[in-house]
């Protein structure tokens, strides 16, 4: 905590810096800094920034300098001899940081908002991004959920809609950004929090999750997600290249989970 203290008095400092994995090669070409991959969402690197692009964790990829023990030596050398920005660019503010702690810390708030009507529904639109057709679906979504009710977010695809204005119900964000798609067992426990509060299940909850779906370890999420029995999830743009015919029927007979249709269709069945 004293560490993270420290940080924060260091202005120049921000929460976010480009869009979702697939802008990559173009964003890391044109940021003149050091890079740290922290998850396997990792293009080839171009020669461009081979020497300033390094790995953690499980994370790795042949010629690319790995970061073991911590040891950051490495990251911030590169840094140091990066150019950095010539000047300063207009800023656009976001919210981030609503990971767990964060949003049960107002749980008494939210409930309270709930019981009086302020706060009539809530939707996990998260998931992946990607450059394939049908996503705009989300951005669509998101503008159209009432205002009323509370978005939250995780993943990439989130970078479809973050940067726009949802305001606040009485001090709590409408858009409430808990992280990226590693980030995914905060959003459960806040749905689980959530539901012991009300005693009932995630089920039963005013919640809909509405899914962008791409494969790698956004599969394990779903397992996850199926195991928890959490059901009524909505998930597109097109389906896991896993699914098929027989494979589906299950899970549309067990968690009766559906595409993604049309927008307004979609969100009347969830608020029904």
């Amino acid at each position: 905590m004293q560490c993270l203290s420290g940080v924060k008095k260091i202005k120049h400092l921000v929460g976010n810096y480009g869009g979702a994995w697939q802008e990559q090669q173009k964003e890391f070409d044109e940021f003149p800094g050091a890079i740290v991959m922290t998850t396997n969402c990792l293009q080839k690197p171009k020669d461009s920034y081979e020497d300033r692009i390094f790995t953690s964790g499980v994370v790795g990829w042949p010629g690319v300098k790995h970061i073991s023990e911590r040891d950051f030596t490495p990251v911030i050398e590169a840094a140091l001899a990066a150019p950095g920005f010539a000047e300063d660019v207009p800023a656009k503010f976001i919210t981030v940081g609503f990971a767990r702690n964060t949003v049960l810390s107002v749980a008494d708030k939210v409930v309270k908002l709930v019981k009086e009507g302020k706060i009539k529904h809530f939707f996990l639109v998260g998931g992946c991004d990607g450059a394939k057709a049908g996503r705009n679906y989300y951005t669509e979504f998101a503008q159209k959920v009432p205002g009323d009710c509370v978005i939250l977010t995780l993943g990439c695809g989130k970078y479809r809609f973050n940067k726009l204005e949802f305001g606040q119900i009485d001090g709590i964000p409408r858009l409430l950004d808990c992280g990226q798609c590693n980030d995914a067992y905060s959003a459960i426990k806040i749905a689980t929090a959530l539901a012991e509060t009300f005693g009932c299940g995630v089920n039963d909850l005013p919640l809909s999750i509405i899914l962008s779906w791409y494969e790698q370890k956004a599969v394990a999420i779903l397992l996850t997600l199926f195991y928890l029995g959490i059901k009524d999830m909505k998930l597109g743009p097109s389906l896991p290249a896993f699914v098929s015919s027989n494979v589906l029927n299950v899970l549309v007979e067990k968690f009766n989970i559906k595409p993604i249709g049309d927008v307004d269709k979609d969100l009347a069945e969830s608020l029904s």
